[in-house]
């Protein structure tokens, strides 16, 4: 019994010449045309632009939200599954008897530097204090935000946010590439991983349509990523050097303006260019040691100064009620709920009031802050609705728990799954690069536990530390007052003084900074690698426009955004332009499952004859 060989000759069309030699013309101008187009809005109809990605981003969550719950949640379990079988986890993703390229050490050094980045940095204390305050458990009323009770939820829902979830997403992708390049000797793109299910029509307009999707969703990500960690990096320099300019002190704390935010892009965006220009992006290895070493020290100050033991104990019973409750997490999905639903389920003496009780009683952000949500509930009603009795006004909120839990869920977990999922291509394809020679097995163990333990580690030292200094009063307010992008700074200033917080403050700020050099660098070399069909080394032109195009993005969203909230068209972006790629991520399991099920066949045949 013979099985058809794989479908391998993948041929993507390249312009022999000019500019784009080496290139494909079409997903290059597709690519930048989408972008441009993007821009050109945004700079010219800043309010439609701003105006409708929200509302597109409302309607598609409406629909969608449980989509991205369940898929992400399929991804893990998948992974699972292939992993624990013992004919597709010992598959090779190379030639047989290929030995790793890379020694495990340094492989899992480098897992080290892939998990530590300019997101774990902005949320580092902004996840655990952010979450502390609001969570599910918290919003459907069984605790009080910002109390001790409340520490366990947090970290449990941090732990999903940051952990086995996310790391599946970005080996989702990299298992595919990595898969397909080694065991078949096909290119490091995209469209490789749909071949199982159509063959040569990836060769052509489909083929292409798949790559633009994979680079357009790794622009919206890095641009989002960049965005956070550029208002860090503001935030810093405003704590070194307390220029006003850079910030606006319009509302309760100060946050980046616009203006600052615009300065930090162009500034780091413009090392990131002189980097590809001078030939010093090829030293990224160097850059990232120097990350490395930066991060453990910041690490051990923690360590020392903070509350390691509080840090500690919460890894351990956060650990454990992370796994308790991952199968819910994973498919615990919420959709919208439906004014007449809500009304439907109040007691009758609360049912003619249902218009006035509706706001109130799904409003996902009343217990922000420590407050009690029903109690919030309550203080906010009049009339007629605030001479309801407890027991009534208690029913009436349990019946939006449905919402709140949507609008929670909607705000917080699927924009870090449509977040993960933009990045998955920047990600799996520098995961697939260091995995040469390993196992399928050694490759999901390796790529989703490590990392997302590490990640575990620096959320509870950080972010357990935050927690400490707020409930022990220490903090007093300070840290939970401060914006998200500001936390990690408002933490040093809590722990130490003097000169050892302006020095420290200082290396975040220069921590922050080659972060966002080596993120905006790499995340311009995936674009070219993914249009120039593989290839690694691309040329310094096309770095260049790249570059140029990603500052435009991030910039114009930045300006045609709220004052208050400039980064909200950036994620909306992220979050519409994800949905696509998405859908291309199920086709990759379909399609791998297909291709180790097959090749599984294949070699048992060869085995036997």
């Amino acid at each position: 019994m013979s099985v058809t060989p794989p479908f391998t000759d993948l041929q993507i069309k390249k312009a022999a010449g000019g500019f784009y030699e080496g290139h494909s013309v079409e997903i290059a101008l597709l690519s930048k045309g989408i972008m441009v187009a993007l821009v050109l809005w945004a700079l010219i109809w800043p309010a439609n632009a701003n105006g409708t990605l929200g509302s597109l981003n409302s309607q598609l969550l409406n629909v969608f939200n449980q989509f991205y719950i369940y898929i992400v949640g399929f991804f893990a379990f998948f992974l699972l599954v292939v992993a624990v079988l013992p004919k597709t986890g010992s598959q090779l993703m190379g030639r047989p008897g290929e030995k790793p390229e890379f020694s495990n050490f340094s492989w899992f050094s480098m897992m080290f530097g892939a998990g530590l980045g300019v997101g774990l940095m902005v949320f580092a204390t902004a996840e655990p204090l952010s979450l502390w305050g609001s969570n599910p458990v918290v919003v459907a009323g069984a605790v009080a935000g910002n109390t001790e009770e409340a520490v366990q939820s947090a970290y449990r829902y941090t732990f999903a946010h940051y952990g086995f979830h996310a790391w599946s997403i970005y080996v989702v992708t990299g298992l595919s590439l990595a898969y397909y390049a080694y065991t078949r000797d096909m290119p490091l793109t995209i469209r490789s991983a749909l071949t199982p299910l159509f063959g040569g029509l990836m060769n052509g307009f489909l083929g292409h349509v798949v790559d633009v999707l994979g680079v357009v969703a790794t622009i919206l990500g890095v641009s989002v990523t960049i965005g956070f960690g550029v208002s860090q990096f503001i935030d810093g320099v405003y704590a070194i050097t307390g220029v006003e300019w850079i910030m606006n002190s319009a509302g309760d704390v100060p946050v980046p303006s616009k203006v600052g935010l615009v300065a930090g892009l162009v500034v780091i965006m413009g090392l990131s260019i002189i980097s590809a220009v001078s030939g010093v992006g090829r030293g990224v290895k160097y850059l990232s040691n120097l990350n490395l070493v930066l991060s453990l020290i910041l690490l051990t100050t923690f360590v020392i100064f903070g509350s390691f033991a509080f840090a500690m104990s919460t890894y351990g019973s956060a650990f454990v009620d992370y796994i308790i409750n991952f199968f819910s997490i994973s498919f615990g999905a919420y959709g919208p709920q439906d004014p007449a639903a809500f009304a439907a389920a109040l007691p009758e003496a609360a049912k003619p009031l249902a218009d006035d009780l509706i706001g109130g009683a799904t409003n996902a952000w009343g217990a922000w802050g420590g407050s009690d949500g029903f109690e919030t509930f309550k203080s906010g009603l009049a009339g007629a609705a605030a001479e309801l009795d407890d027991a009534t006004l208690a029913a009436v909120y349990e019946a939006g728990n449905a919402q709140r839990q949507f609008g929670w869920q909607a705000g917080w977990t699927t924009f870090y799954w449509a977040w993960w999922i933009a990045f998955s291509p920047f990600v799996g394809l520098f995961l697939a690069r260091i995995s040469k020679g390993r196992t399928v097995r050694e490759f999901i163990v390796g790529c989703v536990f490590a990392p997302a333990l590490v990640c575990f580690a620096w959320m509870t030292i950080l972010g357990g530390t935050a927690i400490d200094l707020e409930l022990t009063g220490g903090a007093a307010g300070a840290i939970t007052g401060a914006s998200q992008t500001n936390q990690l700074f408002a933490t040093l200033g809590q722990m130490i003084d003097g000169g050892l917080l302006s020095g420290l403050t200082v290396m975040c700020v220069v921590l922050i900074m080659t972060f966002l050099v080596t993120s905006a660098d790499s995340g311009i070399l995936v674009m070219n690698t993914i249009m120039s069909g593989g290839e690694q080394e691309t040329g310094i032109k096309h770095r260049i426009v790249w570059g140029l195009i990603l500052t435009a993005v991030i910039g114009t969203l930045i300006l045609a955004a709220g004052e208050n909230n400039p980064m909200d068209a950036l994620k909306n972006a992220m979050i519409i332009g994800a949905l696509p790629f998405t859908m291309v991520m199920g086709l990759m399991c379909v399609a791998l499952a297909k291709a180790l099920y097959r090749d599984g066949k294949r070699n048992k045949i060869a085995a036997a004859e």
